[in-house]
């Protein structure tokens, strides 16, 4: 790798080789500058040491919000822009940097983007951006490029790394994860993917090794090690390093509470290793197969509400990171930048070393809906899940499907059997069929009563009964679709039924419109839904439009009504996609 390789010894004489007195003299002179600078940069934002006299009086603000990580740095790089006068059209530049957790600006903007009182958003990954606008909200976002990147790895102590054969040893990320036989592989953390893009990023990867060796029970895996992962999760990517074992002592080896390795960025473990002592100092892995990265996407809110000396002003501040004072400064922050690869000092400073993968080119990212059915499956993962999932059985599910050669209930049998494999032995699911008159007067049937999938009665569990009930799924010669008494009754049922701690939805496929004239109306199912709806015990309607002949108006309608989404699919193979991504919806919105 020529002026790219690592020393093979480890990091602690490469990270600082001062004495530790000299380091002492150093601090003290560091503190005492500190102070001074902080004084000044209070100074300066209180308005009492003025910017240049060029520019003072017309300064254009910009407030920006940033993840924990990065505002280290946009507010070194706001100090440089004042310190510097440096101007956009003329104008100084008055930036304000404020730390926030991504998923709560995703979940905001999702919201209603108009009551945003920020101009720039700097996430720590694309996904917060895409998340952003999950739901048809008033979010209102341009990404307008990125400005920083951080690869995505397992950072260990040095006596888990040791064991490993680190470094020269490499693996898989389901090997790190534990997916492997290894009886002595290390406790891993993780921050919880439904905050962290870290975690959710390693997750989506997780699962796509595992389904890699083309097992046939890869869904079961990926959902099984989402379950053991979850155990080990924490709120935050800062509060995870505090789960870290405090020593390589047998005591902190030994607490169940204490982790041994962790899912971090490369930038998360070069901060964590320069504040560490060598005890606590990681080691960085970087899996084989590919490393997901932390991409910094620098993004405009509400741009056409923006002055244009305000829109000039925030792409001066992002060009600012492609020259060679912002890419400076982001170095000194343990992030990479375009178009150079990583420097021997920062992967050192980091806890890798050669022959670790460090400075393999990422592979193609994942696509968003790759993001969102591991979002989804984490969802149901963490919370457990209750279903009552309720199929139309009328005869017009026995339409093909154009290009398939299958029947609309041949590939919707088939995609609720996927489903059904990412569900882990602790979730809830019950199955019921309608189309008219198909039990006496009523509409609806109860095939396999709700119930927990490891939960075994007779010759098999739950799950089994529920496969075997899916492959028997089939259209009723002359039936109609019984829509509304049949929400109603399956409502009313998964109400009483509501389990407090798990996720609990009513699923409803349909691919067409009530018609059964003897049924409630529209307007009275609407009403008594509402009624029956508890905020305290959310339970929405996950309906899903399969053809040309459902509405998915009328779907999504009967949904909302349960603080549920209605969506439609022209292929019954999407049905899968669907519920994890209405899932991920309805679980922002609890």
């Amino acid at each position: 790798m020529g002026r790219h390789s690592l020393p093979d010894g480890r990091r602690t004489a490469a990270a600082d080789p001062r004495p530790r007195a000299r380091r002492r003299t150093v601090a003290l002179v560091t503190t005492l500058v500190l102070a001074v600078a902080a004084g000044a940069a209070v100074a300066v934002r209180g308005g009492f040491l003025p910017f240049g006299d060029s520019c003072r009086d017309d300064a254009v603000r910009l407030d920006v919000v940033a993840a924990p990580a990065v505002t280290p740095a946009l507010k070194d790089a706001a100090d440089h822009v004042r310190e510097r006068d440096i101007t956009s059209d003329g104008h100084c530049m008055d930036i304000r940097v404020t730390a926030r957790e991504p998923y709560k600006v995703a979940d905001e903007l999702r919201r209603d983007g108009s009551k945003a009182r920020y101009d720039v958003w700097v996430p720590d990954s694309k996904v917060w951006v895409q998340r952003a606008g999950i739901g048809g909200g008033q979010a209102r976002v341009s990404p307008a490029g990125n400005i920083a990147s951080s690869p995505i790895g397992v950072g260990m102590l040095e006596s888990a790394a040791e064991k490993l054969g680190w470094p020269r040893k490499t693996y898989t990320w389901s090997q790190l994860a534990g997916a492997s036989p290894r009886a002595d592989a290390p406790r891993l953390g993780a921050a919880d993917p439904a905050r962290s893009a870290s975690g959710l990023l390693a997750l989506t990867k997780l699962g796509a090794s595992a389904r890699a060796s083309d097992a046939k029970d890869a869904d079961t895996r990926a959902a099984a090690t989402a379950k053991s992962l979850s155990s080990r999760t924490s709120d935050s990517d800062g509060r995870l390093l505090d789960t870290l074992a405090r020593d390589s002592s047998s005591a902190e080896r030994g607490n169940p509470r204490r982790n041994e390795a962790l899912i971090l960025s490369e930038q998360a473990s070069f901060a964590h290793n320069a504040a560490a002592d060598e005890q606590q100092a990681l080691d960085l892995f970087y899996p084989e197969d590919g490393s997901p990265v932390l991409d910094y996407p620098y993004t405009l809110i509400r741009e056409n509400e923006l002055s244009t000396d305000q829109s000039r002003a925030a792409l001066r501040f992002m060009t600012l990171f492609g020259e060679k004072p912002g890419r400076r400064i982001l170095a000194e922050h343990g992030f990479r930048t375009d178009g150079e690869r990583p420097s021997a000092g920062l992967v050192t400073a980091a806890g890798g070393r050669t022959p670790q993968p460090y400075a393999q080119e990422p592979g193609e990212a994942p696509s968003d809906k790759a993001v969102q059915e591991t979002l989804g499956l984490w969802t149901i993962t963490v919370q457990s899940a209750r279903f009552i999932t309720v199929v139309d059985a009328s005869d017009s599910m026995r339409q093909l499907v154009p290009g398939r050669g299958e029947s609309r209930m041949d590939v919707t049998k088939a995609a609720l059997l996927q489903a059904l494999a990412g569900f882990t032995d602790d979730d809830e699911i019950g199955l019921w069929e309608f189309a008219t008159r198909l039990d006496g007067p009523r509409d609806y049937r109860e095939l396999v009563p709700t119930g927990r999938l490891g939960d075994r009665k007779g010759d098999g569990t739950q799950r089994d009964r529920l496969t075997k009930a899916f492959g028997a799924l089939r259209p009723v010669p002359g039936g109609a679709t019984g829509l509304y008494d049949t929400t109603l009754a399956a409502y009313e049922k998964a109400h009483k039924g509501y389990s407090r701690g798990k996720f609990n939805t009513l699923v409803l496929l349909t691919d067409g419109v009530n018609q059964d004239p003897g049924s409630i109306s529209r307007a009275e199912l609407i009403s008594r839904l509402r009624a029956l709806a508890d905020p305290e015990k959310p339970l929405p309607i996950i309906a899903i439009a399969v053809g040309p002949d459902a509405d998915e108006r009328e779907a999504d309608q009967i949904a909302r009504a349960t603080g549920g989404s209605g969506h439609e699919v022209d292929d019954p193979a999407q049905i899968h996609s669907v519920i994890l991504k209405a899932i991920v919806q309805a679980g922002t919105q609890q």
